[in-house]
């Protein structure tokens, strides 16, 4: 019972914030570390920072994904 009302609540609070459980996902997902960029056969290209302090991974397996 107490799981039900603590996911409840969470759910909840995720809602009132105006996050939507699947973009919140989404997000953590799409981006990446520098170390997974280049494990990935890429580089980091810091100058085009669509968020501050992010990078894009350019090229190998990971191409165009944020890196942070």
């Amino acid at each position: 019972m107490r799981i039900r009302r603590f996911l409840a609540a969470v759910i909840a609070t995720a809602a009132f914030a105006g996050l939507g459980l699947t973009g919140a996902v989404t997000a953590h997902a799409a981006s990446l570390t520098p170390g997974e960029c280049t494990s990935g056969g890429g580089t980091v290209d810091w100058s085009k920072q669509q968020i501050p302090h992010t990078g894009t991974c350019v090229g190998g397996t990971q191409d165009g994904k944020i890196v942070d």
